[in-house]
């Protein structure tokens, strides 16, 4: 079983628009309402390909209500830890094109005896042996910038390897602090991490080395339109594919790390699974998530030890 934790989720709507016209009146084509939240992405993609799986998430208000009863009919295992704040509302406007924009709302603020209550939950879970633990997206108002680095020390605790999927403060403290297993960052957040500007091939992997050295084992970069680079201690590897016209990438990357740590296998076949994953996620409306039957591994080819001076968008 994988444990996924969510520590700001949301209730997705998305809009489909022929056009986005800013400060005139749009009329949607097509709406759509979804859980979400980085980490209960990943347990729907896992749930779809039959991987037991359970999302641990902070619930509270009419939206909290309704999102734990999205998952229930979606057959995901929830553990939702009520909290006195609503859970947010996210909107997303999807143009005909795939061009794609969010607003996404802050989220209630926990106070410390939530945020508390989560990591307990988190620790009774892990105490009982999940096969891996991933940790994914933004965190609400009250949690600490620190919260990642107590998560890994209770999958540290227990020996659960530990997949993280943050951006900004609260992946540089987790980075700094070590003992994660593997940390999913697209590039423009791994620049971020670096703090310089990342242009080709080696300048993603070695940014990716760096944070190894702080302590990760493996580095999977989501590259967008250009595929991923997984970077291991001594390897690294590139998979892609042909161009794709998106209908929406809202939690294209989510499924990217679903397919990564969906099931076993060499580095190689995990990196091209992931990224058909993702692929197979890009075609799909709002965040909605693929299934077996749309997953095409053919479509993937992987490089190992891609050229060092190749530019990222040459890929």
């Amino acid at each position: 079983m994988i444990l996924t934790l969510t520590p700001n989720p949301s209730l997705d709507r998305a809009l489909q628009v022929d056009r986005l016209a800013v400060g005139e009146v749009n009329r949607a084509d097509a709406s759509w309402v979804h859980p979400g939240g980085k980490g209960i992405n990943v347990s729907r993609v896992l749930m779809a390909h039959g991987v037991p799986t359970l999302a641990v998430l902070p619930a509270g208000g009419a939206d909290g209500a309704r999102l734990v009863e999205l998952l229930g009919e979606q057959g995901v295992p929830a553990l939702p830890v009520a909290v006195a704040g609503d859970t947010r509302t996210n909107l997303t406007l999807v143009e005909a094109g795939g061009t794609t924009t969010k607003v996404n709302e802050p989220g209630p603020a926990l106070t410390d005896d939530e945020v508390d209550a989560v990591l307990r939950v988190v620790e009774e879970q892990l105490a009982l042996r999940p096969a891996a633990l991933v940790s994914a997206g933004s965190l609400p108002l009250g949690a600490s910038e620190c919260f990642f680095v107590q998560v890994a020390g209770l999958a540290t605790r227990y020996g659960v390897p530990f997949a993280l999927d943050t951006s900004g403060l609260p992946l540089t403290r987790a980075v700094r602090s070590g003992g994660l297993t593997l940390v999913k960052p697209n590039d423009e957040e791994l620049a971020e991490l670096v703090g310089r500007e990342l242009v080709t091939v080696g300048d993603v992997v070695e940014a990716a080395r760096e944070v190894i050295d702080a302590g990760t084992r493996a580095v999977l970069v989501s590259l967008g339109a250009h595929g991923a680079l997984l970077v291991a201690e001594q390897h690294s590897w590139w998979a892609g594919g042909a161009p794709l016209v998106p209908l929406s990438t809202v939690g294209a990357g989510d499924s990217t790390l679903a397919g990564f740590i969906a099931g076993d296998g060499s580095a190689a076949d995990r990196l091209r699974r992931a990224v058909a994953f993702g692929r197979a996620a890009v075609l799909l409306p709002g965040t909605a998530v693929p299934g077996p039957h749309q997953i095409d591994l053919d479509a993937v080819r992987v490089v190992e030890e891609p050229d060092h001076r190749t530019a990222l968008k040459e890929l």
